[in-house]
């Protein structure tokens, strides 16, 4: 049998997948220890700060190790996946037993040994992030003893079952159960070691977490979570695409706790930030848009006309050529606020975030320079953002350099909101939904089309007049859409 020599083996490692990211959680593993990958080939899904994101391996071979099991959140730079490059080789029997490793009681994941600064890897689009020369900060937690660690989470990788109980220090031993049942413990904070397990071989299985969960149920203020209920079917007996979010039991635990990280973790507190640094003025517009849904209904009916053959035609495209239109007209609109030089940086382009709710929580990606796109280019460009969005495919930078959005919360049946700035943008447009209503039309009262827009604006960049003029035409060209939308 070929063994494999140390120099054979390549460590593929975190990269960077957007600009300034220092971690990322690991989501699904496509490839296993003893498979065979190719230069390209997608071996993982990572969530960051900002997206899912699938990580394709740079070179080929064959997978040694994987360092990590699913759920777990590691920084840049931290090696993930080891993979044999010497063209075939198998892993050898080791010839003692490994050296305990040191792991940090907070971290259930081994450790991972220094390695010596080499060259930037190629991975996704350029070049990994560059070696640091600075020390990362330790982890939290005493340190304890753990020996064959490696072995015993490559066990739980390799889903042949769970891993080995491995003696701590203290002469503890590591429950034994599977990642799902560790997951469903701790989303439920339920400590392992104080279940006793019914499984064959001492394993803790979902039903002993349950079990632990019940009996406190009954106390007063109990904070225990209550498990998650399983993901919605399509009529067509496939899972449906987008989760269900927890719901609690009545019958159940008072309380469901669920953990905030990722997409979910990163918009709150970019929410939190814009709230209580940009101060924040709403206005809004009532605003009869008959014409623009006559508009609509036209370009789907003859769309050789208007060069709009295969792409997909909604209000929401007129309603982002109108806020266009209004900011050529209003360029001052279109700027950030440089705190640190106490200077307003006023943008002579426009990359239109378009708000969209996704499994993960809300993005925000946006469609670069925006204003140079005829109605087909942005219908076009519409479209993708939102299959992409939808597929949770988007990329960390189609989410970057925004610099004014669009939410639509007519999609939900609500009428308008107050919506809060994208961090770094100066306005931000609410469109509300588009309800037949009665409404006074040359002098009469008739059903009309109608809804009602809220634009948000920063007030240390938009004073009352400039936020006022900018709503006022974007209803205008809404109201008058064939006079006013520019086809080019």
């Amino acid at each position: 049998m070929t063994t494999m020599t140390e120099a054979s083996v390549r460590e593929f490692k975190m990269p960077d997948v957007g600009e300034g990211l220092t971690e990322a959680e690991i989501l699904k593993w496509y490839v296993q220890v003893g498979d065979t990958v190719t230069d390209g080939q997608v071996v993982c899904e990572v969530e960051t700060a900002k997206a899912a994101v699938e990580l394709p391996i740079p070179y080929d071979g064959v997978v040694r190790e994987l360092r990590f099991p699913e759920g777990t959140t590691v920084d840049v730079g931290t090696s993930i996946i080891a993979v044999d490059v010497s063209g075939g080789a198998t892993p050898a029997a080791p010839a003692e037993a490994p050296q305990p490793a040191r792991v940090s009681a907070s971290a259930q994941a081994p450790a991972v040994e220094e390695e010596k600064p080499a060259a930037r890897q190629p991975v996704l689009v350029g070049y990994g992030v560059a070696v640091s020369s600075t020390k990362r900060r330790p982890r939290k937690g005493p340190e304890v003893v753990v020996p064959q660690a490696q072995a015993a989470v490559q066990a739980e990788l390799n889903g042949h079952g769970p891993a080995a109980a491995a003696p701590v220090a203290g002469g503890r031993s590591r429950p034994l159960a599977k990642p799902p049942v560790r997951k469903l413990a701790k989303d439920l904070g339920v400590d392992l070691a104080a279940i006793v397990p019914s499984g064959a071989d001492g394993v803790i299985t979902r039903e002993d977490v349950h079990a632990a969960v019940a009996p406190a149920a009954p106390a007063a203020a109990p904070q225990v979570a209550a498990p998650a209920p399983a993901a919605p079917s399509a009529p067509s007996g496939r899972p449906a695409t987008v989760a269900a979010p927890p719901v609690a039991s009545f019958d159940g635990a008072r309380e469901t706790r669920v953990p905030v990280k990722g997409v979910r973790k990163a918009t709150a507190q970019a929410m939190v930030g814009s709230a209580f640094t940009a101060p924040h003025v709403t206005e809004f517009v009532t605003v009869d848009v008959t014409r623009t849904m006559k508009l609509v209904e036209e370009l789907k009916e003859s769309p050789d006309t208007y060069g709009t053959r295969g792409l997909r035609i909604n209000p929401l495209l007129l309603i982002a050529k109108a806020f266009l239109v209004a900011v050529r007209r209003h360029p001052d609109i279109n700027a950030s606020w440089d705190e640190a030089a106490q200077e307003i940086v006023l943008k002579h382009y426009v990359n239109l975030g378009i708000a969209a709710a996704t499994p993960r929580g809300l993005i925000v990606p946006n469609i670069k320079d925006a204003h140079t796109k005829t109605l087909p280019e942005l219908a076009e460009s519409l479209s993708e953002l939102v299959a992409t969005a939808r597929e949770g495919k988007t990329s960390p930078a189609a989410m970057q350099g925004g610099t004014l959005t669009i939410t639509n919360v007519g999609v939900f049946g609500i009428d308008t909101g107050t919506p809060i700035l994208n961090p770094g943008e100066s306005a931000i447009l609410a469109v509300g939904a588009i309800k037949l209503q009665p409404w006074v039309h040359k002098g009469k009262v008739k059903p009309r089309q109608v809804t009602t827009l809220a634009l948000s604006f920063d007030h240390r960049l938009v004073d009352g007049e400039l936020g006022s003029k900018v709503l006022a035409d974007v209803a205008a060209v809404l109201e008058q859409p064939k006079r006013l939308i520019t086809w080019n």
